[in-house]
């Protein structure tokens, strides 16, 4: 979802300067030829560089498949994959070159600061993740951190509650698109958590122009900086309140039932965040959130219409 809007305004807004890599999906269970199209993607990436007069470079890695349900295995299989892209990166491209470049990634705040104290949560907030997932993150932002020493500067995004077009219905997760999907069928979707759960829920396109503003600031950092921003709109959000929005926005009852699950122990309260980081690219218009749901009404009508494309 985040990776399609990346190239939607890398495409829309003309920035001077990027010439962007054809899109290509990565075989993520197949070691062997992970490590074959990472070492393809890096070559092209190089040749591009060194051959097309540009002066740096920037990989924004926004891949991934696991979410805060996913197995031990999963979450220990995309760490391999990365700890990999690492590797091969530091491997593929000299000193120099290296020095030329940046990368981003794209880490979780909801999962960072699950247990943190006292919101809204700043990058000064101490990580505290009280899931797998969370867990999960916090150890990727450390390999992709280590990138550092070798002398690319890094950028850690942590994304609070992205939601919009583009979410894929059958990995279980964005409540506002689930919601979505529920006024849209007999179904009704499950809630598990209290109502008054607070988040911070950033519309895609806004996070992606964030996402890309933030990049290109890096760029003139020194080599091997490192630099944690959290990606939000900095307004919290509570389920109740969503649930209103989506009232106001359909003229109907939302399709919901409250439930019962072990697992909303792992899911923190309050996780509302603010930036204290290059906070004037944070000055911004901002997609409003009953806006921002019909789009995504939009978009889940056009995938249930279309069931290929649920995967």
């Amino acid at each position: 979802m985040l990776g399609s809007a990346v190239g939607r305004r890398l495409d829309s807004s003309a920035r001077l300067g990027w010439t962007r890599l054809a899109k290509r999906s990565l075989p993520w269970a197949d070691d062997g030829a992970f490590g074959e199209a990472v070492a393809e993607r890096l070559a092209e990436l190089r040749w591009l560089v060194e051959s097309g007069g540009h002066d740096d470079w920037a990989i924004v890695w926004v891949a991934g498949a696991a979410v805060t349900s996913a197995t031990s295995e999963q979450l220990e299989q995309e760490l391999a994959s990365l700890r990999s892209f690492c590797a091969a990166l530091t491997d593929a491209f000299d000193p120099a070159l290296r020095a030329r470049g940046s990368v981003f990634y794209a880490s979780s705040a909801g999962g960072i600061y699950g247990g943190s104290k006292s919101p809204p949560f700043t990058e000064e907030t101490q990580p505290a993740p009280i899931s797998p997932y969370g867990r999960f993150k916090l150890e990727a932002e450390a390999i992709v951190q280590a990138l550092a020493a070798s002398g690319c500067r890094v950028l850690i995004g942590r994304i609070t509650n992205l939601y919009g077009p583009g979410q894929k219905l059958g990995k279980l997760q964005g409540l506002v698109s689930q919601l979505a999907r529920a006024q849209l069928s007999p179904r009704p979707v499950t809630i598990y958590v209290p109502v008054e759960t607070v988040r911070d829920y950033v519309y895609v396109d806004d996070c992606a122009l964030l996402l890309l503003d933030a990049v290109e600031r890096l760029r003139g950092c020194e080599p091997g900086s490192v630099v944690v921003k959290i990606l939000g709109s900095g307004r919290g959000t509570s389920i109740a309140e969503l649930l209103g929005q989506f009232r106001r926005v359909e003229k109907r009852r939302p399709n919901v039932m409250l439930g019962y699950s072990a697992g909303a122990a792992l899911q923190g309260l309050d996780v509302r965040a603010r930036s204290v980081v290059w906070t004037d690219l944070d000055s911004r218009d901002l997609t409003p959130l009953a806006a921002g749901i019909g789009a995504t009404m939009d978009d889940v009508l056009l995938q249930l219409q279309q069931p290929r494309t649920i995967r």
